[in-house]
């Protein structure tokens, strides 16, 4: 019988999501406390891979077990005992025997979250931009992304993946302020999937964009180069949560 579970961490304590073998992970945490109460080993496949110190808002994955689980409180509450303050499972879902985690998820949402007050409230989920930015000329090169589907120029070199494709959806710059008063601004961007270290290389250039070191229209050269060394610095992982995952069966 197959379940999803939707949790939420703070990226900070762990090395990514995915497990290592000399370095503490997310799935890692998740899959020995699984395993701890349910008494046998139980894997499990996430919907996607934040890299080291990203956090997450939202995120699923899927596990097997024999029996029907009988008792969801119970197991939600022994798990979030086990998997220390920094994880939070917040949901058990029975789903069909072939759902999948990965392959199912119809469209993932992050977002890039940037203070101009430097304040020690907001240092592990935020990046603090001395200067103001040019929200007005980052949207205008943010808009170019929706152009294209190939984002090979914001892809970590010798990554894994088979295709650099993917379906952009929406990518745009926000004014927010956040629980303690802090003006900022917030970039969202939603696809049906993203590369390993992507979000941050756009957030890097489009940062770049903002402070007038390139301009809207270098957006453009850059996707066209197909070369990561065309695009900006990959941004500090802190900042960055993957924020929604859409399911049709969800």
């Amino acid at each position: 019988m197959r379940y999803f579970l939707r949790l939420a961490y703070d990226g900070m304590p762990f090395h990514g999501w995915q497990r290592q073998p000399n370095a503490e992970s997310v799935q890692q945490t998740v899959e020995d406390a699984l395993s701890l109460i349910l008494r046998s080993e139980i894997p499990i496949v996430g919907a996607g891979r934040t890299d080291t110190g990203v956090n997450a808002r939202m995120m699923y994955a899927h596990f097997d077990v024999d029996e029907e689980i009988p008792d969801y409180g119970r197991l939600l509450s022994s798990l979030n005992r086990i998997v220390g303050p920094a994880i939070s499972i917040q949901e058990i879902v029975r789903v069909h025997d072939d759902a999948h985690a990965r392959f199912d998820a119809t469209e993932r949402t992050y977002k890039y979250f940037v203070t101009y007050e430097k304040t020690p409230f907001l240092k592990n989920t935020s990046w603090h931009s001395p200067s103001r930015l040019d929200i007005g000329l980052m949207n205008e090169a943010a808009a170019m992304l929706l152009t294209t589907r190939d984002f090979t120029s914001f892809a970590k070199l010798h990554s894994d993946s088979k295709t650099n494709i993917c379906d952009l959806r929406h990518a745009r710059w926000d004014s927010y302020q956040n629980e303690y008063g802090v003006p900022g601004i917030v970039f969202t961007i939603v696809a049906d999937r993203f590369l390993r270290n992507m979000v941050r290389a756009v957030v890097g250039t489009l940062v770049d964009v903002g402070r007038g070191k390139m301009t809207p229209e270098d957006m453009g050269r850059v996707i066209a180069a197909r070369d990561r060394c065309a695009a900006g610095t990959s941004m500090p992982p802190q900042a960055l949560f993957l924020w929604d995952i859409k399911y049709p069966y969800l």
